[in-house]
């Protein structure tokens, strides 16, 4: 793995005690994927953090610096994962956000996660469930302490993912992927409006497929569709197989998305 710290565009050894981010949580990052040396989606993961710093009332930083800086750790890297974190910087005690913080960004390169099984992803329905708060909702805050206990639920190796729920029952997303159903010939998926990311590679998607669209959806809605898919930035579109009783085969819709993107997208061609 490779790291760089940085207080603004001074070039640091370490991450401070009182730094907000490790205190509070009082940051962002996005998880981007690197293919042939280049970072995938930077623009839209760049556009989705600068929402996020306006939200949080946090500085951001230069962008041509930071791309420099990823563009250096990504350069030779055939397939990996460049994690950025910014942190809105150093304060004393207390949650009052300093005014003249000067934020912390975190990159580090990693290995690319092992490509999926080739039958589809089996989930599973998750006990946690999402707090609903509309003004953190869309963004990729640091605070995933929920998908942390959500993810905590299961360790069977042949559980690949779980569906999560807000507090009103209403079905948000993966824990670490967000969620596609087919029906009635659409890809819909539920509305980001009171908790849960609005991911770069669901945005694709809502963009670029025709009939896609944001909704509700229920518990009963997902067990009934026609076909299940998880995405996300970093591996793209992700067939689902099986949630715990249903069963889907990797039908003709499906192949359809798969083949879009890797046309749109060389990184997420099947190779």
């Amino acid at each position: 793995m490779k790291e760089r710290m940085y207080r603004g565009q001074q070039r640091i050894a370490a991450l401070d005690p009182r730094d907000r981010g490790l205190a509070y949580g009082d940051g962002l990052f996005e998880t981007i994927l690197v293919h042939a040396g280049t970072p995938v989606w930077w623009d839209a993961h760049w556009q989705r953090l600068a929402r996020g710093c306006e939200v949080l009332g946090m500085a951001l930083p230069d962008p041509a610096f930071v791309r420099r800086q990823a563009d250096e750790l990504a350069t030779g890297c055939a397939r990996g994962v460049l994690k950025l974190s910014l942190t809105r910087g150093i304060g004393e005690r207390g949650y009052a956000p300093p005014a003249d913080a000067v934020p912390t960004l975190l990159l580090d390169l990693g290995a690319a996660p092992a490509a999926p099984p080739v039958a589809g992803l089996h989930l599973r329905w998750c006990d946690t469930r999402l707090s609903i708060q509309p003004r953190l909702a869309g963004i990729k805050h640091l605070n995933r302490l929920e998908q942390v206990l959500a993810r905590a639920e299961w360790s069977d190796p042949d559980i690949h993912e779980g569906l999560l729920r807000d507090t009103s029952g209403r079905v948000v997303s993966a824990t670490a992927a967000n969620l596609f159903v087919l029906r009635e010939g659409r890809w819909l998926t539920p509305r980001i409006d009171g908790c849960g990311v609005a991911g770069i590679c669901r945005a694709w998607l809502l963009d670029h497929v025709a009939g896609a669209d944001e909704t509700d959806l229920s518990v009963a809605a997902v067990e009934t569709a026609d076909a299940v898919i998880l995405c996300n930035a970093v591996r793209g579109i992700l067939p689902v197989a099986a949630l715990e009783g249903r069963r889907w085969a990797i039908g003709t819709p499906v192949r359809v998305l798969l083949h879009a993107m890797a046309e749109a997208e060389p990184a997420f061609a099947h190779r």
